[in-house]
């Protein structure tokens, strides 16, 4: 079945986040289709926290380490990049092991870097933030290596980074929607290719696949770094569709002492539910500082997601129209949490997407 436009419709309340098979299916070739769009030039960013009017704030003396208020205020710097070793070339890019340090941690990464002459400024790059993988599973250079592919051979630099406590990297795996370290890592990973040589501080994207759309929502609301974002199925809800509509299947793999464990009881026993103190709960959403977006958002999202509801696209695309901030939403009909019957379209769309943005 062809994938089809956004059709704002069905809820689809599911749970987990898997990852996706290292070569996706081959799929049929689709008809070229429309999407539901809003592209305007991407609004100058003040990066003050805007709210949606609905939405009533309760000031606090220290704003939660999860709040965006905290996050924005935090300390970021990067740094080298260092390249541990080659490892086997791309059709047209070079693959490297390699590390940069986020909050005093070495952070291992798959570094590709596009052949041929630099362009004036450095080559356009992009920030890889994958989903939800055990940590005592999960190896660098594994996973992803057909998107990862696809977007080294468009030519950009591409910076797929682990989070802490995943394979080599130093730290504790904590999980990213009670603990602020992931978060920490792709903003130090934003930092850290700005300083890369051969990359354009000027031209970051992020890609992000559920638990890493979580990411690239928040980081495109606290810096301005990140010209352009594409998410697939990602876990872009609010908190409160978080807490109540949405748990992940199978056990999560914390370092032992994670304080990212257990936040749902923690904080309703600490702030109340959203009910009680719902200002909270939305400081703490990066869905209410939408107006405040780095750039446009590309949107993609399979009808049978089992991993993450395909209504938390939905209702993020409802809420960037809105707004009247630029965005694409594509829904593929009958298709997975890693859109693996569309890949090839779905990537397609993607780098087209990066390209109009970036380059």
């Amino acid at each position: 079945m062809k994938p089809t436009l956004l059709a704002l419709l069905a809820l689809l309340l599911v749970t987990s986040c898997a990852a996706p098979a290292t070569i996706p299916p081959t799929e049929a070739a689709p008809a070229p289709t429309s999407a539901q769009t809003r592209t305007p030039e991407p609004p100058a960013s003040t990066f003050t926290a805007t709210v949606p009017s609905t939405v009533t704030f309760t000031a606090t003396p220290v704003p939660h380490v999860m709040s965006i208020d905290a996050l924005r205020a935090g300390s970021y710097p990067g740094s080298e990049i260092v390249i541990e070793r080659e490892l086997r070339r791309g059709e047209n890019y070079s693959r490297y092991f390699a590390y940069y340090l986020s909050d005093g941690l070495k952070i291992y990464a798959l570094l590709t870097v596009p052949d041929g002459e630099i362009p004036e400024g450095g080559w356009p790059a992009i920030i890889f933030n994958h989903g939800y993988i055990p940590p005592d599973v999960y190896v660098t250079t594994e996973r992803y290596i057909n998107y990862v592919d696809r977007l080294a051979q468009a030519g950009y630099i591409v910076f797929r980074i682990d989070y802490r406590g995943h394979d080599r990297s130093e730290g504790e795996a904590t999980g990213a929607y009670g603990h602020p370290g992931y978060l920490a890592d792709v903003m130090n990973a934003v930092a850290s290719i700005k300083q890369f040589p051969q990359a354009n501080p000027e031209k970051i994207g992020m890609w992000g696949h559920s638990m890493g759309g979580y990411l690239t929502l928040r980081a495109m609301v606290i810096s301005p770094d990140i010209k352009v974002g594409v998410i697939w199925a990602g876990v872009v809800a609010p908190y409160y569709d978080l807490l109540y509509n949405w748990r992940r299947s199978g056990s999560f793999v914390p370092s032992p002492s994670s304080r990212g464990v257990g936040w749902r009881t923690r904080w309703i026993e600490e702030f109340g539910s959203p009910e009680e103190n719902p200002a909270f709960w939305d400081s703490i959403s990066a869905n209410s500082y939408l107006a405040d977006l780095s750039g446009p958002i590309q949107l993609h999202h399979g009808t049978d997601d089992e991993d993450v509801p395909l209504k938390f696209s939905e209702d993020l695309a409802i809420h960037l129209n809105t707004l009247g901030m630029p965005y694409e939403f594509y829904m593929y009909e009958e298709d997975d949490h890693n859109i693996s019957k569309y890949f090839t379209t779905a990537m397609d769309r993607t780098v087209a997407f990066f390209d109009a943005w970036l380059k």
